[in-house]
């Protein structure tokens, strides 16, 4: 790290700022939507983190609430690339709901893109250090769509992955088989619900991409269909299963929620997610989110633990978990883009 210090703080030069936004830019986001953007705080001893909303889901999404998960995701990404550098971190979450509420279908708002949804400062006030290993999983970090084998993930792992939840605020519970098939029934059916629904079909549809491209989803990340329906995988291309092939007998399902329901619970399940994220890559596991019942607030609330265990608080995303070949890579925005320009 080369750039110089102003009293307390750190001041990021140009390419120190390029290479967190970078990582930043790597995380998960709905359809690869990528709602986010970046700049350097005027003294440059942070970093401004922004929702772009211009790129937001709205049917999918109405409230921004997938939104700033992604954001979030991203958030974590950022601490984590900031920590292998050696920079002690304090994150400061700014979320607005009047402002979400205005843009969540993407228009503009007066003012609005210029008020950052949380701040990464530099300097001694920092926050323990994510794990460095977390750092170096982020580009092999890919959702995949793939079948998983019939593994169990080890439970020492699997405590891992709760405590990794734990450290950003939020509750990580692995489902048993009848939670796992209750998930599984109700992303299923908020499925073929969206599915049926011209509008919810068509924007789905506009995230496909033909590459070379800067964000959403080509052909090659897509992934199988089950035939069987054990894993409802969302069918970006509303023509059903062109690819059909056998998943895993019963997928192991894991489930983020946090306490309340707020913006900021938002961002915190964004970096609860990623971090777990982040960390079963580094042990050899695969991921995918199965979404589509958390976009219908009837499945979503029906996602809640009816017997009060550990998922009865608000429910933000639901994972499959397991053991199975990466996915594919999907297209990333040029760093300039997500700063809004050349730095210098």
């Amino acid at each position: 790290m080369t750039g110089a210090t102003a009293g307390a703080g750190k001041v990021l030069d140009a390419g120190e700022l390029r290479e967190l936004v970078a990582a930043a830019g790597a995380a998960p986001s709905l359809h690869n939507s990528q709602p986010w953007r970046f700049r350097s705080a005027e003294d440059g001893s942070g970093v401004l983190v922004f929702a772009d909303r211009t790129r937001a889901v709205p049917l999918a999404d109405p409230d921004g609430r997938a939104l700033l998960v992604s954001v979030g995701a991203a958030l974590f990404n950022l601490r984590a690339a900031a920590a292998r550098n050696g920079l002690p971190v304090g994150t400061e979450l700014l979320p607005d709901r009047a402002d979400l509420a205005d843009r969540a279908d993407g228009t503009d708002g007066a003012g609005a893109e210029e008020r950052p949804v949380a701040v990464l400062r530099f300097g001694p006030r920092g926050v323990p250090y994510p794990p460095a290993e977390l750092a170096d999983a982020i580009g092999r970090r890919h959702s995949s769509r793939e079948p998983f084998g019939n593994r169990d993930v080890p439970e020492a792992v699997v405590g891992e992955l709760i405590a990794a939840a734990a450290a950003e605020g939020a509750v990580l519970e692995f489902l048993e088989e009848a939670g796992a098939r209750r998930v599984l029934a109700l992303t299923a059916e908020a499925e073929a619900r969206i599915a049926g629904d011209a509008a919810r079909r068509a924007e789905t549809g506009s995230w496909l991409r033909e590459e070379p491209a800067a964000d959403g989803i080509p052909e090659r990340a897509l992934g199988p269909q089950d035939p069987e329906s054990r894993v409802p995988v969302r069918d970006f291309a509303g023509h059903g299963p062109d690819h059909p092939e056998r998943f895993e007998a019963l997928p192991q399902v894991a489930t983020v929620a946090t306490a309340g329901d707020t913006p900021a619970d938002w961002l915190r399940a964004g970096q609860a997610m990623e971090r777990v994220w982040l960390l079963a890559t580094a042990r050899g596991l695969r991921v995918s989110v199965l979404h589509q019942a958390v976009e219908l607030p009837d499945t979503r609330g029906a996602l809640r633990d009816p017997d009060g265990g550990p998922g009865t608080g608000s429910i933000q995303v639901v994972l499959r978990v397991g053991y199975g070949p990466p996915g594919a890579a999907t297209p990333r925005r040029d760093v300039e883009d997500l700063l809004g320009g050349p730095v210098v």
